[in-house]
């Protein structure tokens, strides 16, 4: 049976594994607390927030769950970040680990800040 591609955040959400599913709705939870105005969408297939311009995305994958908040965004954390896997744009967190949730509201809240203030754009 194919799979069918989720329209919005709660479709997306609800398609992932149950493990996923209790992260997914914890980042979000947390996003929100830092941009509470944000809309959110599907963008590339994965949840988004979205104030002025895109603040920030989240995706489930089998291992783990993606924080995307820009490559810029992640620089000032470097320190704190060293025990994760990161890419360009992302920070990967494992499901067998609570979430940091203080370290993605200071990463969050730099990007919501630098967007807001900056009119910081998705790619430098």
């Amino acid at each position: 049976m194919a799979k069918i591609k989720p329209t919005n955040v709660d479709e997306y959400i609800r398609g992932a594994h149950e493990t996923a599913q209790r992260k997914l709705k914890e980042i979000r939870s947390i996003l929100r607390e830092v941009a509470p105005n944000a809309t959110e969408e599907l963008k590339w297939g994965q949840p988004v927030f979205i104030e002025k311009r895109i603040l920030f995305a989240y995706a489930a994958f089998k291992n783990h769950l993606t924080f995307m908040p820009t490559g810029p965004s992640l620089e000032h954390f470097k320190d704190e970040l060293k025990d994760f896997k990161t890419g360009k744009d992302t920070v990967q967190f494992s499901y067998d680990k609570p979430l940091p949730k203080k370290l993605i509201i200071k990463i969050a809240t730099f990007r919501y800040k630098d967007v807001i203030e900056n009119d910081a754009k998705w790619m430098y």
